[in-house]
């Protein structure tokens, strides 16, 4: 798979970006009294709260930000084979487009199956009407045999959830650390795209801690991008 940037205008002036103070203020460096723990909680009931004045799917259907964030992210996955990929809920960037419109193109699609006590697999993605919520509180997830953890590795690209991402590639998550634990045993070389509004591009570091993974690159609604190299990374 080879990987072309397309720098996006969205953020090629970071100060056109509308972050909140509250998605500058907890950094990688938080005051005594709040540790990284707190900071990241904090941060993470600003984006929930505010991502709740934004589309919801799938009982509305898809609008044309479903359709942006789906174009976008099959630019950014050109020439992939096999793709790692989640199923969006409640506001989160809309994937359930793209997982369709890569299972139409032969993609194959793995989908994170979650196991207790943060448990690793992985299922194949077939069509929309064979995901469903195998627990309560749980994204959809697709039927058929279990793939254990390891099946990360025979992807040519990651699309993972995100409330948020730095200029460093620090991403911030829901906070089960379930792709903290995937991550890791992709192949070497293998990028990490997180699917984020553009709002949600972070100009200041995020809080992080040892064990956070970062990721390679974005996908918005407006473009993709690697972080490497980037005018977001740069903070042009």
């Amino acid at each position: 798979m080879t990987i072309e940037t397309a720098e996006p205008a969205a953020v090629s002036d970071v100060a056109s970006l509308k972050s909140p103070s509250s998605l500058t203020s907890p950094t990688s460096n938080p005051p005594e009294s709040l540790d990284v723990e707190d900071a990241k909680e904090r941060l993470r009931t600003t984006l929930r709260s505010r991502r709740r004045s934004r589309h919801r799917h799938c009982e509305h259907g898809h609008d044309t930000v479903c359709e942006a964030f789906t174009e976008r992210a099959l630019e950014a996955l050109d020439g992939a084979g096999a793709v790692a990929a989640y199923v969006s809920v409640g506001h989160e960037p809309c994937t359930r487009l793209l997982l369709d419109r890569l299972a139409e193109q032969g993609v194959a699609v793995l989908l994170p199956v979650l196991g207790p006590h943060l448990a690793r697999s992985w299922g194949s993605f077939r069509s929309a009407g064979d995901l469903a919520e195998r627990a309560p509180g749980r994204p959809p997830e697709p039927g058929g045999e279990a793939l254990p953890a390891e099946a990360v590795a025979q992807v040519d690209a990651l699309v993972v959830p995100a409330l948020a991402v730095d200029r460093g590639g620090r991403r911030l998550g829901q906070g089960g650390g379930w792709y903290d634990r995937m991550l890791p045993l992709r192949r070497d070389g293998v990028s990490v795209f997180a699917m984020v509004y553009d709002d949600e591009l972070a100009p200041e570091p995020l809080p992080t801690e040892e064990h956070d993974e970062v990721v390679d690159a974005v996908i918005t609604p407006d473009a993709w991008f690697l972080l490497e190299g980037s005018a977001f990374a740069a903070g042009r």
